[in-house]
């Protein structure tokens, strides 16, 4: 059962579509579907890695002040307000707008 579909469900679904796009399309549009899934699966993990990376980066700077201004600077950049925010509630949003 995928997500709550059944087999009948799924056999539905695949003949509207058989009647939809003819069975010549079907290959077709199968792999742009799974062309775009993969691409958006790349895209999902290069940017965890890319968050990684800015945690990492964080973590290794030297000096309180210093980390307080990449964040801020990382924040501005990406268009977050930083006026009376703390540096746990800017990272809290850098984190939520990169998971986007």
């Amino acid at each position: 059962m995928i997500g709550g579909l059944g087999p009948s469900e799924l056999l539905i679904i695949f003949a509207g579509l058989l009647l939809l796009f003819g069975a010549s399309k079907l290959p077709e549009l199968a792999r742009s579907m799974g062309t775009s899934m993969g691409e958006f699966k790349k895209a999902q993990k290069e940017s965890e890695l890319s968050l990684k990376e800015f945690e990492n980066s964080i973590k290794n700077t030297d000096s309180e002040s210093e980390k307080t201004s990449k964040i801020k600077q990382t924040a501005l950049n990406l268009g977050i307000d930083i006026k009376d925010k703390s540096e746990d509630e800017i990272l809290e949003e850098i984190n939520s707008m990169l998971k986007k």
